[in-house]
């Protein structure tokens, strides 16, 4: 019979040979930052990602706590890739359009980042030797991921509200193992950001209304990707070249600066490498 602990470590070695850059557990919660979850819904700053308010049967926002959605669940698994792919392909000219770089991937990092973490379940069911129920999300779960992330110890919250790594940066993508077990979690990362605000200072339509705070309807991102019709015409100069995504208050980060330079190959990772 494996103990709890012996089951943490196992999981932190597995997930490496998995694929993944990083690795931390979390107790199921809920957080202090999920109390936030209904007001930012209330606030219309969801915008129309209806999604984000879905209720369960007993009408609780499901995002609101893992409880909600999954209370048999006592850990969650948090794991993270690495997907800074350093200088962007040649482009003829500064007119080119920009594409956020989470999507130069040949291949879909949803399918990427899931096939490591069924992976990595699998190995877990093996080791654990003992029934557990569990469950994969790669973008796809009612959860809010970062926020598991902050208390599996994998980075804290920037004040453009991207979860920040000391060593990565921010361009990291998230999966989560729901398990049964409740396993020891890790620390809770302390805030590096300081007073800085560039990212806040940076971002051209004023999408942050405050620290760690994003209105989706004023984001680039979700202009260019989720909002379905036409685009206010008041915040159309501040989108300048992105037509897919913007990565504005990442690059001016100077964590992701710091990330950048100590990396001799930013981007070691063949399946999420930058179409050519």
């Amino acid at each position: 019979m494996r103990t709890n602990a012996e089951i943490a470590d196992f999981v932190a070695r597995a997930a490496r040979q998995a694929g993944f850059d990083l690795a931390g557990i979390a107790p199921a919660g809920p957080f202090g930052e999920h109390a936030h979850f209904p007001e930012w819904i209330a606030l219309g700053r969801a915008a129309e990602m209806r999604y984000l308010a879905a209720r369960n049967e007993q009408g609780d926002l499901k995002r609101a706590a893992l409880a909600h959605v999954a209370p048999w669940a006592r850990s969650v698994i948090v794991c993270a890739r690495n997907y800074n792919a350093g200088s962007p392909p040649p482009a003829p000219d500064t007119a080119r359009g920009w594409i956020s770089r989470y999507a130069w991937c040949e291949r879909d990092y949803h399918d990427v980042i899931l096939a490591s973490l069924r992976s990595l379940e699998a190995q877990l069911l093996t080791f654990a030797a003992c029934p557990i129920e569990t469950r994969c999300y790669v973008d796809t779960g009612p959860l809010v991921e970062r926020i598991f992330a902050r208390h599996a110890g994998l980075g804290w919250f920037g004040k453009n509200t991207c979860l920040i790594n000391q060593q990565l940066g921010s361009w990291l993508f998230l999966g989560v193992i729901l398990t049964s077990l409740e396993l020891p979690p890790a620390l809770p990362a302390a805030d590096r950001c300081g007073t800085c605000r560039r990212c806040l200072d940076a971002c051209p339509t004023g999408a942050f209304p405050a620290p760690q705070q994003l209105d989706a309807t004023r984001c680039i991102s979700y202009l260019t990707i989720e909002k379905r019709g036409d685009i206010p015409e008041d915040l159309r100069p501040g989108i300048g070249r992105n037509v897919f995504g913007c990565d504005i208050c990442q690059d001016v980060c100077p964590w992701t600066h710091l990330a950048a330079l100590r990396a001799v190959d930013p981007l070691v990772d063949i399946e999420l490498e930058p179409r050519r």
